[in-house]
């Protein structure tokens, strides 16, 4: 399994066990009143969404992963495609940033 692939099922599970808000007016009313530790935001969005949710993301001080597609993001999930997911649990936060640091420690060393 490669690294992308473990992330995004570590998104999966994470969705699985309700630990995830999923989908556009449901992810910008939750960022409205409460924080989360990560948020994945599809890098095909489009110009508006893109720029709606970093600076929110921005303003909490949220980290946001954007290497993976809407399709991608959906599958996922087990839906067509999604744009946003937010991760609620920083047990799961924790895992994605830790096969992410691997990921960038890999493409370095290469």
């Amino acid at each position: 399994m490669t690294p992308d692939q473990r992330v995004l099922s570590l998104l999966g599970l994470a969705h699985k066990s309700g630990k995830t808000v999923c989908g556009d007016f449901t992810a910008e009313r939750y960022l409205q009143s409460k924080t989360v530790p990560v948020l994945f935001l599809a890098g095909d969005c489009g110009a508006d969404n893109d720029k709606k949710y970093r600076t929110l993301a921005q303003r909490k001080d949220i980290p946001v992963i954007d290497r993976y597609t809407k399709e991608q993001l959906g599958e996922a999930v087990g839906k067509m495609r999604h744009v946003i997911i937010l991760i609620t649990d920083r047990g799961f936060a924790k895992s994605i940033h830790k096969v992410l640091c691997s990921m960038k420690e890999d493409e370095g060393g290469n």
